[in-house]
């Protein structure tokens, strides 16, 4: 396989898209896309995020210290482009698109129905990086639509038709798995033949 060289970029790809919603002293709640998002510590529940601090939302969540991070489906591909290219300083996205929303359990923020799974967050602490500042979110607690869970209560984030960013365009996900965690090194059971 020959490999090009590029110069130092973020060629991470592909990446989640969400939509992050967020409210002001005010109490106005605004929606914007996030396309680089990620989970970096499972206890504490800590996800990074990099926002523009030109961003509306960085002031909303800066002064509110906390958030909603709002799972799109496939369905949602428009609301996903529009609330990344239109600024919440122009136009009210929520009612744009009439969004309903819905009210915080752990945070004042509010969620976007039509989104099957959200993560109310507070913001842990703000660093300064260049284009971007790095948010690092503490998950407090997480919204699951309930046709999302098997008789098991096991979530089937598969189900949810999500989707993601790829180098300037958005994918939906397939649902059916290449593999699960650990398979490959799972041992085979061995056959009845093998035990007699």
């Amino acid at each position: 396989m020959n490999k090009l060289n590029f110069k130092g970029s973020v060629m991470l790809n592909p990446t989640p898209v969400v939509l992050v919603t967020s409210i002001s002293k005010e109490g106005k709640t605004n929606v914007f896309t996030v396309g680089w998002v990620s989970t970096v510590c499972t206890k504490e529940p800590i996800i990074a995020m990099g926002v523009r601090p030109e961003r509306l939302s960085y002031e909303y969540i800066k002064e509110s210290g906390e958030c909603v991070i709002n799972l799109p489906t496939v369905n949602m591909v428009k609301v996903v482009d529009y609330c990344g290219v239109v600024s919440g300083k122009k136009v009210d996205k929520i009612k744009h698109f009439n969004l309903q929303l819905s009210e915080g359990v752990s945070v004042s923020t509010p969620s976007l129905q039509s989104s099957p799974i959200a993560l109310e967050c507070k913001v842990k602490s703000i660093t300064p990086l260049g284009t971007h500042d790095l948010f690092l979110l503490e998950v407090l607690n997480v919204k699951v639509d309930e046709s999302l869970l098997d008789s098991n209560n096991k979530i089937c984030f598969n189900k949810a038709k999500l989707i993601c960013y790829n180098h300037g365009e958005y994918y939906g996900l397939n649902s059916k798995p290449l593999g699960s965690f650990g398979y490959s090194v799972k041992k085979r059971s061995k056959s009845k033949s093998t035990l007699q």
